[in-house]
């Protein structure tokens, strides 16, 4: 019997891949935010973690390597990008709100084939899912704004 991901067809498949890497690295963020573990050690763990190995076998694993590994590397960049647009310095959000905020501007910068208005799309159902009750309306609001500063297609 065929898995569902082989009967979806190719565009279904990318996307299911790239969602499921934006979870493992929102959740690498926060991990890394929580506890300044190397992505390594990080990396480690998610393949230790009988869900999350399968999350991260569905996942498309470069992508997921590319936004965190963008995000521990270059966080002053990153925070520098989301500071004109927060009512508050980026160590006193929320921790959901910050990984998400990080991991959506990573991509914002580093993947301009992906659209604006897929990146913020995703980040506020990722901030549905993890985070405060109306924390999604603060994510969309900062990205939104981010994406204009950032983003040619956003202009």
């Amino acid at each position: 019997m065929a898995s569902p991901m082989a009967e979806q067809d190719p565009k279904r498949q990318y996307v299911a891949k790239r969602r499921a890497a934006r979870k493992l690295a929102l959740i690498a963020i926060y991990q890394w935010q929580m506890t300044g573990n190397t992505y390594t050690s990080i990396y480690a763990g998610i393949q230790e973690d009988k869900e999350l190995v399968q999350d991260f076998l569905r996942s498309d694993a470069a992508f997921f390597q590319s936004l965190t590994k963008y995000v521990l590397e270059n966080v002053a960049e990153v925070d520098a990008q989301l500071k004109p647009f927060l009512d508050r310095d980026a160590e006193h959000l929320d921790q959901i709100e910050r990984a998400v905020l990080r991991m959506a501007t990573a991509e914002l910068l580093k993947h301009p084939e992906t659209p604006f208005k897929v990146v913020v799309n995703e980040a506020v159902n990722l901030t549905k899912k993890f985070g405060a009750d109306k924390a999604y309306k603060f994510v969309n609001g900062v990205l939104d704004k981010v994406a204009g500063a950032v983003r040619k297609d956003r202009k």
